[in-house]
């Protein structure tokens, strides 16, 4: 499945001491300290129900 099917591809960023995970789809997760939790994050919106529509 690609992006323009509903595929979310999602990527992490730093912002200053702060890692953010974001997604094609527009999401953005919340300001983490720990990229490890930004990480965890995306793969939770990747997952999540309804997030393939």
């Amino acid at each position: 499945m690609d992006r323009e099917h509903g595929e979310h591809l999602t990527r992490t960023t730093e912002r200053g001491s702060f890692c953010v995970a974001l997604c094609s789809c527009g999401w953005k997760g919340p300001a983490r300290r720990s990229r490890d939790r930004a990480r965890t994050d995306a793969q939770e919106h990747e997952t999540a129900p309804g997030a393939a529509a």
